[in-house]
């Protein structure tokens, strides 16, 4: 005979099924944005509104060789930071370099483990990363960084993170990050217009 279904596990079905649902709706909209980004030979396109579309990952200047201490002071002044309710960083991978960056995207969640701030813990509860499940047609790869909810005006730059958690390494971490990319990084920020739960009016979709 089958065990009853408990209310816990009722609510638990639930969460699962607005995580899933959630999920869909930002991927579609990643979606969007590449859509509109991708010209016929499959190059990234480097213009949209209110996106920070075509800029190289912010890290140290060429030349630099920061250590210790010194090393977050020393990357410039290019901060990724979100206004909306929902913020995508959308990164597109050279095919040969995904297991580096993925390798890189596990550093950064082992720096925002580390991470004390209330920014970093902010930062790590809304951080989710996603990967395209086709190639672009040159073959580069997409990854998304999907931000919900966003922690606003707080600097999400990969470099700076790594830095900041490891100070000796980042001139290599920098370099083996940037060796990932095919092309620009495009940032937008999305806010929320409805959400048709029942009770969350005006809400983000969380």
């Amino acid at each position: 005979m089958r065990a009853p279904t408990t209310v816990s596990a009722v609510r638990d079905q639930g969460d699962r099924m607005q995580r899933t649902r959630r999920v869909a709706v930002w991927l579609v909209a990643a979606a969007t944005m590449l859509a509109a980004r991708v010209g016929p030979l499959g190059g990234a396109v480097a213009s949209s509104a209110r996106a920070q579309q075509g800029q190289a990952p912010a890290g140290p200047s060429p030349g630099q060789a920061p250590s210790g201490a010194q090393a977050a002071a020393s990357l410039p002044p290019q901060a990724r930071t979100f206004t909306g309710d929902v913020g995508l960083l959308i990164n597109y991978i050279k095919p040969d370099k995904a297991a580096d960056f993925e390798a890189i995207i596990g550093k950064l969640k082992e720096a925002l483990a580390r991470g004390a701030s209330p920014e970093r813990k902010a930062q790590a509860a809304g951080w989710r990363v996603l990967k395209m499940a086709e190639p672009l047609p040159n073959g580069n790869l997409v990854y998304v960084f999907l931000f919900d909810p966003v922690a606003k005006s707080t600097d999400y730059s990969p470099s700076r993170i790594l830095a900041e958690a490891f100070p000796d390494e980042t001139v290599d971490l920098f370099k083996r990050y940037t060796d990932c990319f095919a092309g620009g990084v495009g940032l937008a920020n999305f806010e929320v217009v409805a959400d048709m739960r029942e009770g969350r009016e005006g809400s983000a979709l969380r």
